[in-house]
């Protein structure tokens, strides 16, 4: 989710790419950095925190030579760097950190150790570290804990071999030399880079990760999305997967990782510069449910070793560490809390350890009993999250081993943790979790078999089965978002209801919770979810004419019995007068005869199908909420991070 922009042409490129990265500090970045080609010399700036803090670093120079109201440029606090703002070619980049805290040295852009070439990286290189191994043989000393600086120093040496076999110089050679080093890679990217031999010419190359390009007169861009350059232009072509492009000032030319000729997807953008930001949707959070695929593949990425073993992203622990623990605690906030639910099914099934899952802000008030034999695993989109951090340090203060799930590389709770799995989900803009939601079941399932492969539960192939499971989950996830439409009119039918429940069992139940949750953060209705046989014990009660209860049903093959359960309390609240909403996977017809409304999701091994039949539930909210005059981003008294007791 970084940002990413790239111009070449007759005018200064450094004001231009600090405005691209302007409109691109929606996605949410810690650190910030440009490189601009200026008469065959590289200019870099690169700074930790807002884009702010690069500007004030850059003083005027991105004014260029003279400012636009006739002034002499001047630099603040700094000696001035001597035409950075001339140059017409160059790069910038708004950093999610991944691998590397968010510091000066792990910001992009990233150098050759010549100097010469700048890279930067949105993704993920999943065999960085054999490749910084090779690199380190040959004699590369790096100078960032990134995964990206090795592609700078593989790119210096494929223009080095090209030149040594009597490759001409040109724009054609750095396209070449990108194509070489593409073939390399593992994992997620799209890469920018420019050369200080090559002026006039940035080559970016795409795989599962996205690139466009924007089409001017006399000038090319490049970017992760359109907003960087549609003040500019609105004539785009959109890269397709595993493809290279090389822009000059008068030519795109694109490729494959293999030099064949390609074609891009043009289109022209006909949305304003709000619009733009959201990629066309109306709000952020109908953006960030598309995006969910992709999160969760990002979440999956490098994961799982040549051996078969599961790989977090930080370790302090010892795997005889692991297999000491004696008990789990979850300790997490709303929808992490739900994450969490739906996390213990899967642990104490995969491991046989008890797993209890609090609420962060009870955990330390009710004294549990921790000890060293105890795994407190945190979860927190933001790793801020001040009920959370202050649970997470009385369990240090007893002794207990704490495990971080979290989206935010260099947070205060992985920083205060043993061990950290990152989900890669990159930043939410909208209040209302949802791809943070399925990118922590992924980190939770991930743990949970980690776990039994550390207790020699479950063997290599066997954790090889699920995470293959979990890796079939992006495209279903696909499925599910391409037949929303119904969802979307049952939304507008519901927004005049005064209460919805949410019904489910066994992963399902936290589910419920969740459907529950998200709408009443954006709709302000009254919603509640319950544990399906719990109707009769109460909550039964509150059924009446119409209302609408949506019911979350297990697999009939994968939990036959409870599935007839549920069937059993659908047939109870529809009896009493409910409209039954009914999520079911394809081919229980067993369901029919007592859904009002009836949507389907993908067949999914019962412990990952919160992963699916969370979705329709977070349209569903949506929807009401837009119905119903709502900011669908920006909810009421809520607040994205809650960094106060």
């Amino acid at each position: 989710m970084c940002g990413i922009v790239g111009y070449v042409g007759a005018r200064p490129a450094l004001g231009i790419v600090l405005d691209g990265l302007r409109r691109l500090e929606y996605r949410g970045y810690d650190s910030a950095g440009v490189a601009i080609v200026c008469d065959d010399e590289l200019r870099t700036e690169k700074r930790a925190g807002k884009l702010s803090n690069l500007e004030k670093t850059l003083g005027d120079e991105r004014f260029g030579s003279a400012r636009a109201d006739g002034a002499a440029a001047r630099p603040l606090g700094r000696p001035p760097m001597v035409g950075i703002g001339d140059g017409t070619a160059g790069i910038g980049h708004t950093r999610w950190a991944t691998h590397g805290g968010p510091t000066d040295r792990n910001a992009h852009p990233h150098l050759s150790r010549d100097g010469r070439i700048a890279v930067i990286h949105n993704g993920i290189i999943e065999n960085f570290a054999k490749l910084v191994a090779e690199l380190e043989a040959d004699g590369v000393e790096f100078v960032s804990d990134t995964d990206t600086e090795c592609v700078a120093h593989l790119l210096a040496a494929a223009l080095t071999d090209l030149r040594a076999v009597g490759e001409p110089d040109g724009p054609q050679l750095l396209a070449a030399a990108m194509r070489r080093v593409v073939q390399r890679l593992e994992g997620a990217f799209t890469l920018l880079a420019v050369d200080a031999g090559i002026p006039g010419a940035v080559v970016g190359a795409r795989r599962n990760s996205p690139l466009v390009v924007g089409r001017g007169v006399g000038e090319h861009y490049l970017a992760s999305d359109v907003s960087a350059f549609i003040e500019h232009t609105r004539d785009a072509v959109e890269l397709g997967q595993d493809q290279v492009v090389l822009i000059t000032a008068g030519d795109i030319e694109i490729t494959d990782f293999f030099g064949a000729p390609a074609l891009g997807r043009d289109f022209h953008i006909d949305w304003d510069a709000s619009a733009a930001e959201k990629g066309g949707y109306d709000y952020f959070m109908l953006k960030e449910i598309a995006e969910q695929p992709q999160a969760v593949a990002d979440t999956l990425l490098g994961r799982l070793t040549e051996a078969g073993e599961i790989m977090l992203d930080e370790v302090r622990l010892t795997d005889q560490d692991l297999r000491d623990a004696d008990k789990i605690f979850i300790i997490a906030c709303g929808t992490a809390y739900h994450s969490g639910l739906v996390a213990k099914y899967a642990i104490e099934h995969w491991t046989r350890i008890p797993c209890e899952v609090e609420l962060a802000s009870e955990f330390r008030y009710r004294d549990p009993v921790l000890d060293r034999s105890t795994l407190v695993v945190a979860i927190s989109q933001s790793g801020e999250t001040m009920d959370t951090l202050m649970a997470l340090r009385h369990a240090k203060e007893q002794k207990a081993r704490v495990l971080a799930i979290c989206n935010t590389n260099g947070s205060t709770i992985p920083r205060e943790s043993d061990a950290v799995l990152y989900t890669h989900g990159g930043p939410e803009i909208a209040v209302a979790s949802t791809k943070a939601f399925l990118t922590q079941l992924v980190a939770c399932y991930l743990i949970g078999l980690h776990l039994a492969q550390v207790r020699g539960i479950k063997y290599a192939d066997e954790v090889a089965a699920v995470v293959s499971q979990l890796h079939q989950v992006p495209d279903r996830l696909r499925q599910v978002l391409a037949e929303m439409e119904p969802v979307r009119q049952l939304a507008r039918e519901l927004a005049g209801a005064n209460q919805v429940l949410f019904i489910g069992r066994h992963v399902g139940y936290p589910v419920a919770l969740e459907g529950a949750l998200k709408l009443k953060e954006l709709a302000y209705m009254h919603a509640e979810g319950f544990a399906a046989g719990e109707l009769k014990h109460g909550p039964i009660a509150l059924i009446d004419e119409g209302t609408p209860v949506v019911c979350v049903v297990p697999s009939p093959a994968g939990r036959g019995v409870l599935h007839d359960k549920i069937v059993s309390n659908i047939q109870e609240v529809r009896a009493r007068g409910a409209r039954t909403v009914v999520i079911a996977e394809e081919g229980d017809t067993a369901v029919v005869p007592y859904a009002d409304d009836l949507i389907y999701v993908p067949r999914t091994p019962t412990l990952l199908a919160p992963l699916l039949t969370t979705v329709p539930l977070q349209v569903l909210a949506c929807e009401i909420a837009a119905a119903r005059g709502h900011d669908v981003d920006q909810p009421r008294n809520l607040a994205k991070s809650v960094t106060v007791e």
